[in-house]
C-alpha cells in the first residue's frame, strides 16, 4: 500500500489516491455519485433492454460493477458484466472501502461486493441470479473477443496522466467492440477526447456532469 492511500472524497465515500501518479481513482466531490451519475444514470438506465452487456476498462474499486449489480437488483435486469484491469488492487485496500456502509447494502448486497473481488479470472462467474462478472487481466489493446457489448464504461485514467488510452486505436478498438446502438459513457469531456470520438463513427453528446464537473460525455453507435 506504499503508493496508495485512501481519500473520503465529498459524499463520504472513499476513493484511492495513487502516490506515483498524483491522481485519485474518482472524483474527490463524491466517489459514489460521480459513479452513480456517469455510469448508472448516463449508461446502463440509458439502455433500454432487459438483458444487455457491459464492458468495463479500470475495474479498480469495483465501485462503478456493484452499483450495476445493485441497479440490477432493483431493475431485475440481466446483466453479463466483462471487465478489464491490469493492476488489481490487494484484498488488504479492498476490505477498507466503505462503499456498502455508505450505500447501506443489506448483508447480501455486502458479500455480493466482495465476491466481485474474490471470484476467479478469466471466466464469468454468476455473482447474483441476474448478474454474472468476467474479470480479465489485459490491457484494451491486447483484449480479443467475439463478444458484442451493448455499454462501455471507459474509466480509465484521465488523458494527462495515462495518454495511451485516448487515442484514435483505442476508440476504434471500442467502437468495434460494441453492437449496433451501442454506447460508451465516461468522466471526459475534453474537446480533444470528443473530435477522436467522432473521427471513429460516434455520435457524440455533452451531458452534464455530477457535483464538480461542468460536462460528461456519452457516445453513440448509431
Amino acid at each position: 500500500m506504499d503508493n496508495i492511500s485512501f481519500k473520503i472524497t465529498g459524499d463520504g465515500s472513499h476513493t484511492l489516491y495513487v502516490n506515483d501518479l498524483g491522481e485519485t481513482y474518482h472524483s474527490i466531490n463524491g466517489a459514489i455519485q460521480e459513479s452513480k451519475h456517469i455510469f448508472i444514470n448516463s449508461g446502463f438506465n440509458y439502455i433500454k433492454q432487459t438483458q444487455f452487456k457491459i464492458l468495463e476498462v479500470g475495474f479498480g474499486t469495483g465501485l462503478n460493477a456493484f452499483l450495476s449489480l445493485l441497479e440490477c437488483i432493483k431493475t431485475k435486469t440481466k446483466v453479463d458484466y466483462t471487465t478489464l484491469e491490469v493492476f488489481p488492487l490487494s484484498n488488504e485496500i479492498i476490505v477498507q472501502l466503505n462503499y456498502s456502509s455508505e450505500l447501506k447494502s443489506t448483508p447480501m448486497e455486502t458479500e455480493s461486493f466482495h465476491l466481485l473481488h474474490q471470484v476467479a479470472w478469466e471466466r464469468y462467474q454468476k455473482i447474483t441470479p441476474n448478474f454474472q462478472l468476467k474479470k480479465k487481466k489485459v490491457e484494451l489493446n491486447n483484449y480479443q473477443t467475439t463478444e458484442q457489448f451493448d455499454l462501455i464504461y471507459f474509466d480509465a485514467f484521465a488523458p494527462q496522466v495515462q495518454s495511451e488510452m485516448w487515442t484514435k486505436p483505442v476508440f476504434e478498438k471500442m467502437y468495434n467492440l460494441l453492437s449496433d446502438g451501442g454506447i460508451l459513457v465516461t468522466y471526459c469531456a475534453k474537446g480533444s477526447v470528443k473530435r477522436t470520438l467522432k473521427e471513429v463513427g460516434f455520435t457524440v453528446e455533452n451531458l452534464p456532469g455530477p457535483p464538480g464537473k461542468r460536462e460528461i460525455t456519452r457516445a453513440l453507435k448509431l
